[in-house]
């Protein structure tokens, strides 16, 4: 099969990898039909990650249909069009139990970083029974693809970490896909304000068309005094860290009130300072998370029902056969005005 290969920081490949294969009895093979890339997946592109191994087939995102299932596998079979979860899960260790399923002791976040992953024509699920989610007949399966991943990290690890509540002042820094992600799935809990603060005017319009209230260039404004500005000098009740650079982090500890709760969803690979001498005595709440995916199901009810469309999100859309030119668009996403891409079959 052609899969999308890693060779290290910087050096990529479409090229030749061997199909993937039943290992153990609750695994399945899925062929991909849509798949997409992280902002999680540049990351590992620029070094971040150095645990990633060359050789590595990228990616966590995706649908596509069953074609092999192991023996234990009882929840599907095949045929199944399936979403794939960003996070593998095995339902019974301590974490699982605990509904962290990104800390499963044999899961967690491991397609395309611990073994090989989505960008590819095949891929291998393991414990296929808690790590895919049965697509709904008729459905709009590129919509599906968002709650691989972006959707629900944007909602649990910046909404309700965040514990955004009725009539609060937010603000999320970054509007990139998981940023936007949060943006639409923080108003279930209508928030007075908005505010979501980028360097990309394009992002910051399409922001306003997906709810923002305020939208700020902070490459071209003082952030900091503007959300004063806006918050009568109180600053937000809650802080939504969307990039994963120590700018964006520091940002949301200037402009958080007291009280509020400072959520980090951005992916971190250089150390960031934590201003304890300002933030010590206000009352403050920094929460951190890798999605564990327990709201996937209710999301995919909501997108069904079209209370949120997270196919607006997706700007862009390739064929596999064009993963390197998605990963060239992707990748210069102000010059080419992306948010998400869709590499389809």
């Amino acid at each position: 099969m052609k899969a999308l290969v890693y060779h290290g920081p910087g050096n990529k490949a479409w090229e030749e990898k061997s199909k993937p294969s039943i290992i153990k009895p609750t695994d399945a093979i899925v062929k991909i039909l849509k798949t997409t890339i992280c902002g999680t997946d540049l990351h590992i592109m620029k070094g971040d990650m150095p645990e990633v191994e060359a050789g590595r087939v990228l990616g966590h995102e995706g649908v596509g249909i069953i074609e092999e299932v192991g023996n234990s596998v009882g929840n599907f079979k095949i045929g199944d069009h399936v979403i794939i979860s960003c996070v593998t899960s095995c339902g019974k260790c301590e974490y699982c139990k605990k509904s962290m399923y990104s800390h499963c002791a044999d899961g967690g976040w491991i397609l395309g970083y611990m073994i090989d992953g989505c960008q590819a024509e095949y891929v291998r699920i393991p414990y296929a029974d808690n790590s895919l989610y049965l697509i709904p007949a008729g459905a709009d399966e590129e919509a599906l693809v968002m709650l691989s991943d972006i959707l629900p990290t944007g909602f649990e690890c910046g909404v309700l970490n965040g514990q955004v509540k009725p009539g609060d002042t937010i603000a999320i820094v970054g509007a990139g896909p998981v940023g936007m992600a949060a943006l639409l799935t923080a108003q279930f809990y209508t928030p007075a304000e908005i505010i979501v603060i980028d360097q990309d005017d394009n992002r910051l319009e399409v922001a306003r068309t997906f709810g923002a209230t305020h939208t700020i260039n902070s490459a071209k404004v003082n952030a900091i005094e503007k959300v004063m500005e806006l918050t009568g000098s109180k600053g937000v009740d809650t802080a939504i860290e969307a990039v994963g650079v120590p700018a964006t982090f520091e940002l949301c500890e200037e402009i958080i009130a007291p009280g509020g709760h400072i959520a980090n969803i951005g992916v971190h690979g250089k150390s960031v300072s934590l201003h304890l001498e300002k933030l010590w005595d206000r009352n403050i709440t920094i929460t951190t998370r890798l999605v564990d995916t327990v709201t996937t199901p209710m999301l995919l009810k909501t997108v069904q029902s079209k209370k949120i469309q997270p196919k607006k999100l997706i700007t862009h859309r390739f064929k596999l056969n064009q993963m390197i030119a998605a990963y060239d668009t992707f990748g210069n996403a102000a010059e080419e005005k992306a948010l998400k891409v869709i590499i389809e079959d």
